[in-house]
C-alpha cells in the first residue's frame, strides 16, 4: 500500500501549487520518497516540484499522449515511491475540451482519489454546498478529503470543517493567510540565485503545510493497492547514437518523458550528452542536436557574445546535422533576437516588443503523420514567411492556427514544444 492522490481545486488562482510545493517538502523533511506529477503540458511547476522534493516532475496530459502512454508513465515513475502528488491544473473539472485532460480526468484514468482544495478567503460555512457539488457531480471520482486554504482564524476553519462534515468529505486542515507568501517570478531559471528564492518560498510552504494540515490523516486516507512496475523494454545490440540535448539557464523546457523515449528508442542505442549553449564553447559531436525552449530572451547578451558556440552550431547546421529547435531554441538559430545578433540559421528576426502571449495545444499534421505538442510564448517573428511553413497546425477544438513549423535542411525549428514520449523522433526526418 502506497499513497497516491491528484490535488484539485474548485478554481484556478486557489494556491495548488503553493499546497503541493509544502506538501512535498514536508514529505521529504519525513526521508520519505516522493514522486511528484503535473497534470497538463506545463513546464515550470514541474521545476518547482523538482525543487522542493528533489525527483522530477512528470508530465500527466491525455491530449499530448494516449491514455494507455499517460497510464505506464506514472507506473513507471511511481514505482517504489512511498508517495505520488499529482498537482492538477485549473479547476478539478477544467479540461481541454469539458473534462478531458482535467485533474478529475486523471484521477479517474489512474484510479486514485483527489484532495481537493478549496480558497476559503471570502467564505465560510457555504463551502458546503461546493464540496457537495464537487462530490456529487461525479462520484465515480473519489474525493478523499479537502484542505482550506487562505484561512483566517481557527474559529474561520472551525465553520469550514462543519461545512466539510455536513457535506459528508473528510477534512485534513487548512493553510493560513500569509503575508509574505508571494510566489517568485516564474521567470525563474537554473541559477544558484534563483535556486535559493525558490527553497525560501518552498519552506515557507511547507511550514505553512505542517503547521495546519493534518498530513497522517491526508497519507491514510489516499492509500493505494500497488504492484510493482515491470519495464517491457529490453535491451538489445543496436547501432549507437548520440543527441546532444541544450540544458541551462535559457534552455530549459525538457519533458523527461522525450528524453526517456530516446534512451529506449527501439532501433538505435541513443546516448543523451547536455551542454550549454551559454558557458559551453563548443558543441558536443552527435547524431543530432535538440535546442528545447526556455527563456533566450533573459540572456540574449550571453548567448550572442558567445560567438564561438554560435559557430559551432551553425557549421553543425549547415554541414547537414539534424536540429530540432523548439520555441527558445528556435529563436537561438534566427538571425536575432531584438539588437542581439544569433546562430543567423534560420533567415528571420524574433522580437520581445509589445509581447503577447500565444498559448494553446497543437495538433500537427506533417505529410499524413499527427504529432502533438503545446504552444507558450510572447514572442513574434518579424518575417515569419521567409521559410514555407512544412505542417499545418490545429488547436484542441480542431481549428487551424497559423503557428508554422520551419525547415531548413535538416533543421526542423517552430514555436511548438513537441512531446514524443509515446513517438519515435526520429521519424520527422523520414518524412
Amino acid at each position: 500500500m502506497n499513497s497516491r492522490f491528484v490535488i484539485a481545486a474548485a478554481s484556478s488562482g486557489s494556491g495548488k501549487t503553493t499546497l503541493t510545493l509544502g506538501l512535498l517538502r514536508c514529505l521529504r523533511r519525513r526521508n520519505l520518497s516522493v514522486s511528484p506529477f503535473k497534470c497538463g503540458p506545463d513546464y515550470i511547476d514541474p521545476m518547482w516540484h523538482k525543487a522542493a522534493s528533489g525527483a522530477d516532475s512528470i508530465n500527466l496530459d491525455t491530449f499530448l499522449a494516449s491514455e494507455a502512454h499517460v497510464r505506464q508513465l506514472f507506473a513507471r515513475y511511481a514505482s517504489g515511491s512511498d508517495v505520488c502528488v499529482v498537482e492538477g491544473v485549473m479547476g478539478m473539472f477544467d479540461g481541454y475540451d469539458k473534462m478531458s485532460g482535467s485533474s478529475a480526468d486523471i484521477s479517474r484514468l489512474l484510479d486514485i482519489p483527489v484532495v481537493l482544495l478549496v480558497n476559503a478567503a471570502s467564505t465560510a460555512y457555504s463551502v458546503a454546498a461546493t464540496i457537495f457539488g464537487f462530490k456529487n457531480f461525479r462520484p465515480d471520482i473519489k474525493i478523499a478529503g479537502v484542505i482550506f486554504n487562505r484561512v483566517a482564524s481557527r474559529r474561520h476553519f472551525s465553520f469550514l470543517k462543519d461545512a466539510c462534515h455536513d457535506a459528508g468529505v473528510e477534512c485534513f486542515g487548512y493553510i493560513g493567510r500569509i503575508s509574505d507568501m508571494e510566489m517568485p517570478s516564474r521567470y525563474l531559471g537554473l541559477s544558484i540565485e534563483s535556486q535559493h528564492s525558490m527553497n525560501v518560498f518552498v519552506d515557507k510552504a511547507a511550514d505553512a503545510v505542517a503547521s495546519g494540515v493534518d498530513i497522517d490523516a491526508l497519507l491514510a486516507a489516499t492509500q493505494i493497492d500497488t504492484t510493482p512496475y515491470v519495464p517491457d523494454f529490453a535491451s538489445t545490440s543496436k547501432t549507437h547514437f548520440k543527441v546532444a540535448v541544450a540544458s541551462d539557464e535559457a534552455f530549459n523546457f525538457i519533458y523527461p518523458a522525450n528524453i526517456l523515449a530516446l534512451r529506449e528508442h527501439p532501433c538505435y542505442d541513443i546516448s543523451v550528452e547536455y551542454f550549454s549553449p551559454l558557458r559551453d564553447s563548443v558543441m558536443p559531436q552527435c547524431d543530432m542536436l535538440y535546442l528545447p525552449g526556455g527563456y533566450p530572451e533573459l540572456y540574449a547578451a550571453e548567448l550572442s557574445a558567445n560567438s564561438a558556440m554560435i559557430d559551432s552550431v551553425r557549421t553543425y547546421a549547415e554541414n547537414g546535422g539534424k536540429i530540432l529547435a523548439e520555441c527558445g531554441g528556435m529563436m537561438y538559430l534566427m538571425r536575432g533576437v531584438d539588437d542581439y545578433p544569433m546562430c543567423g540559421v534560420l533567415p528571420m528576426d524574433v522580437t520581445m516588443h509589445s509581447p503577447k502571449l500565444t498559448l494553446g495545444y497543437r495538433s500537427l499534421m506533417i505529410d499524413g503523420e499527427i504529432w502533438r505538442g503545446h504552444e507558450f510564448h510572447y514572442s513574434r517573428v518579424l518575417n515569419p514567411d521567409e521559410l514555407p511553413s512544412i505542417a499545418v497546425q490545429r488547436n484542441a477544438k480542431g481549428k487551424e492556427v497559423p503557428t508554422p513549423l520551419y525547415r531548413y535542411k535538416n533543421v526542423i525549428a517552430g514555436y511548438t514544444h513537441l512531446y514524443w514520449g509515446d513517438k519515435d523522433i526520429l521519424r520527422l526526418w523520414q518524412i
